[in-house]
């Protein structure tokens, strides 16, 4: 009896848990995160693998822009206090849909534009974005092992008022990759 109550149990939760593991499958991931130095500072390299539920795809054809937001914070352990926050910087790039040209547009932090003709092309921008400048060659200690966190999400908070109501209960809405975190050992130039 109790073997039977403690699969049945067992069961109910993988049901009840299949929806979610379908759900992340539509998302974003971090494929592959580092952080390099150059002469100008500290740039930050990175690919996600990202897909839009075809709710965001129906949104965006109809004219309603979508903004994918990627954080990054680099910590310094600290035994005595807190960790030292030596970075954080955040980079929004807004993706949209003309209908009178039948082009996607894609504007990084509202100043580079960029035409498309294929979501594809869009979609290849975000995934592979070009190595962002975090900081500069005194925000680091050379030597010193630092803690990285990133994450990319589709940042409702930016959407237009009457989408947020339904983009906060749906989870077609819902896009993120979540925080990743590894080690880097800064070296300078």
């Amino acid at each position: 009896m109790t073997h039977r109550f403690i699969l049945s149990i067992w069961l109910t939760l993988l049901l009840a848990l299949a929806p979610l593991a379908a759900h992340a499958a539509e998302g974003i991931d971090v494929i592959e995160a580092s952080v390099e130095a150059t002469d100008e500072g500290y740039r930050l390299r990175t690919e996600f693998s990202l897909e839009l539920t075809r709710s965001l795809e129906d949104a965006l054809l109809r004219g309603v822009p979508l903004y994918f937001t990627t954080q990054i914070e680099i910590t310094r352990p600290r035994w005595y206090w807190f960790d030292e926050t030596a970075v954080s910087a955040t980079r929004t790039v807004r993706i949209s849909y003309n209908l009178l040209t039948r082009q996607y547009r894609a504007s990084v932090d509202g100043n580079l534009h960029r035409n498309f003709a294929k979501l594809e092309e869009v979609l290849a921008l975000l995934r592979r974005p070009s190595r962002w400048m975090i900081a500069d060659l005194s925000a680091l200690k050379r030597g010193e092992l630092y803690q990285v966190s990133l994450q990319m999400e589709l940042d409702v908070a930016l959407l237009p008022k009457p989408i947020q109501v339904s983009a906060i209960s749906g989870g077609d809405w819902r896009l993120s990759s979540g925080w990743t975190r590894f080690q880097y050992k800064a070296e300078g130039k």
